[in-house]
């Protein structure tokens, strides 16, 4: 589909990347990965033809669209939700306006017999058969799915795009190029303004579109679900690997333990050549061996080693004060912006040491309790900061907040404050910004080095309290896995405020949910709240008013010196067996629920298909008639009721599907 052919970048001395060469197919999944700064966003731009390359050429068919999705883009402030996202159906739009034009001037001609009219009526229906086929009948219905499934409510679709975030306003500019359905989706970090949910969705999403999809994400756990090839760039190479993320990392390996190998053996058969040409270079009787020898060492071709670029970022958090036992107190806190209820009656304790995850859909308050904490806006309720606190805050537009015209060493320089200021180099070169990339100025660094530097203020003072809002986006993997066994290695408490799963696991050992206004306590870590998640959402869990033993329990008022305690193997047996007696209950509870819901949903639907057979029986009736053979109107309603009957035969079987599982597994 996209041909790329000896593709080289420079940048000042040091090019980018060289003789990068591969293929664009249909139905690629490829993730493109490499370090910060090699040139993966690079790449997206040549690929969409906003950039130009040093040498070489990308081939694209004519009839091949491209959607591009940029880390940073203008936004237009002045439509609604919808409107926007309509704006991917501007085709659409335009061929709709023809036919109710053509449809206006078949009603108001009696000029049946012309051929005017009979050509007017067959254009009409060309056009709008092509209107069927583009799928017209269902955009909106496409919107609505979209939008939901990137996190908006119904309720947001009629909003100004103005009352959004940036952050939101980029999930409505990737859901119109996911909406335009382009051949080839040109992803660059899509998951950096989405929640888990949203990301889980898009997942789904990618791996049944029919687009080729090339893919820039950080996000390890996203990458390896959609991809199935890898094109990494590494030490100004292109390497194709024909597999998904996690089997690349593997063959990664053992394809330069074979190459080393081979170089060592390779190394070992010329030196033995050399050897024999120096003994017997002057000896007659072994004169033609040695010419051998000769010929045989200029026909060898060195074996190349894939270099590794072990420069990496080395982040460790220097000794904290000790802080008292509970960091953080929450007793029935609430925050309300006008009419708007954020959240209300949290209730929570973290206790030293503690590494917490804050998780929800945006615009559920996570940032907003994190705010709170920091004592930055009002709130109702009690918050207590603990005894002896030093708070480390890494905000979610930290990167942004950088004055572009300054160099990486005046950024530091301006910040840094007694002795630290005499480490700024080691602390830079710790973080790959060693030797000249110290004097690059802010506007030149790519989002995961300018990351790299806003994390760096957070290291110049001892803390032992860390809150961490989004401090992964824009890392690369290698900088992730650093910076996630420094806050495992941190003696202090941390709140992490991510969508990340793979940063997420193993370093956070409880997880606060918020949602619905509520903030909701998990024990254990993101993957056990994520199978819990799945588990509340059968049984209706977590809805206002109910409570539940499955790590959604509401939490009574706690003294400052009582720890919190949860559903552990500490009980009594006999409160375990009570426990475990109302789970099943509830479980089978739930399945007949489920059940039921499912018959109700089978049977309306054989009702619609009812309704619309004997429709579409009346209405073949009415087009045999020689009165009505030209009637646009019945045409119309024909064709689109039998569109809908296939769709609703079509979600009958999936709900009978449904139903037959449930009975079975009952």
């Amino acid at each position: 589909m996209i041909s790329v052919e000896g593709l080289k970048v420079e940048f000042g001395v040091k090019p980018l990347f060289v003789d990068a060469s591969f293929v664009i197919n249909d139905k690629d999944r490829i993730a493109l990965v490499g370090k910060n700064g090699a040139g993966k966003s690079t790449m997206l731009k040549i690929l969409c033809g906003q950039q130009k390359p040093t040498a070489g050429s990308v081939s694209v068919p004519t009839d091949c669209r491209i959607g591009y999705l940029p880390q940073v883009m203008i936004l237009q402030d002045d439509t609604t939700v919808r409107q926007e996202a309509q704006k991917a159906f501007a085709d659409i739009t335009r061929m709709k306006e023809r036919l109710d034009r053509m449809n206006q001037e078949l009603s108001e001609r009696t000029d049946y017999e012309s051929e005017g009219y009979l050509a007017l009526i067959e254009k009409y229906t060309t056009e709008h058969d092509r209107y069927l086929m583009m799928g017209a009948e269902n955009y909106e219905a496409e919107i609505e799915r979209t939008l939901t499934g990137l996190g908006f409510l119904r309720s947001d679709f009629d909003r100004p795009t103005s009352e959004f975030s940036g952050g939101w306003r980029m999930r409505i500019e990737l859901a119109k190029i996911l909406l335009q359905k382009p051949d080839v989706l040109l992803l660059d970090e899509p998951t950096n303004h989405l929640d888990i949910e949203s990301i889980q969705w898009l997942e789904q999403f990618l791996a049944q579109s029919s687009s080729a999809v090339v893919l820039v994400s950080h996000d390890r756990a996203f990458i390896n679900n959609v991809s199935n090839r890898t094109l990494e760039i590494s030490c100004g190479r292109v390497i194709d690997y024909k597999v998904k993320y996690n089997e690349y990392t593997v063959l990664r390996k053992e394809r330069r333990e074979q190459q080393l190998r081979a170089y060592e053996n390779q190394q070992k058969e010329v030196a033995e050549m050399k050897d024999f040409i120096e003994r017997f270079r002057y000896k007659a009787s072994k004169a033609v061996q040695v010419q051998q020898k000769i010929k045989q060492l200029e026909k060898v071709v060195p074996i190349e080693i894939d270099e590794v670029d072990n420069s990496a970022m080395h982040l460790k958090f220097p000794p904290c004060l000790r802080s008292g036992d509970y960091p953080v107190i929450c007793d029935d806190v609430r925050k309300d912006y006008g009419a708007h209820t954020v959240f209300d009656h949290v209730t929570l304790t973290i206790k030293r040491g503690e590494k917490v995850a804050f998780v929800g859909k945006n615009g559920e308050g996570k940032s907003t309790l994190v705010k709170c904490i920091m004592g930055e806006i009002p709130y109702t309720g009690e918050l207590k900061i603990g005894h002896n606190i030093q708070i480390g805050y890494f905000a979610q537009n930290q990167a942004q907040l950088l004055d572009e015209n300054l160099t990486v060493l005046q950024t530091i320089d301006n910040v840094a404050k007694g002795d630290v200021r005499l480490r700024i180099n080691d602390i830079l070169g710790a973080f790959m910004f060693g030797g000249e990339a110290s004097e690059k100025r802010v506007k030149v660094l790519s989002g995961g080095e300018r990351s790299r530097l806003a994390m760096i203020r957070l290291l110049l003072e001892p803390v032992n309290l860390l809150i961490l809002d989004e401090p992964t986006n824009h890392l690369d993997m290698p900088s992730k896995d650093v910076l996630k066994e420094a806050i495992k290695a941190f003696d202090g408490t941390a709140i992490v405020v991510s969508h990340d799963r793979e940063f997420l696991d193993g370093l956070v050992t409880k997880v606060y949910e918020f949602g619905g206004g509520k903030v909701r306590e998990h024990l254990g870590g993101i993957y056990d709240f994520l199978q819990t998640k799945r588990i509340s959402e059968l049984n209706e869990l977590g809805r206002e008013g109910e409570n539940s033993q499955l790590g959604t329990q509401k939490f009574p008022r706690r003294e400052q010196n009582v720890p919190s305690l949860g559903i552990s193997d500490d009980l009594p047996a006999g409160s375990q067996q009570t426990i475990s007696k109302a789970m099943s209950y509830a479980e089978h509870k739930e399945q007949q629920k489920r059940k039921n819901r499912a018959e109700k949903a089978v049977k309306e639907s054989e009702s619609k298909i009812e309704k619309m057979e004997e429709r579409l029986k009346e209405l073949d009736e009415l087009l045999m008639k020689p009165e009505n053979a030209s009637d646009m109107v019945l045409v119309t309603e024909y064709t689109q009721t039998k569109q809908t009957l296939d769709e609703e035969v079509e979600r009958w079987e999936k709900l009978s599907e449904e139903l037959e599982s449930i009975t079975n597994n009952k």
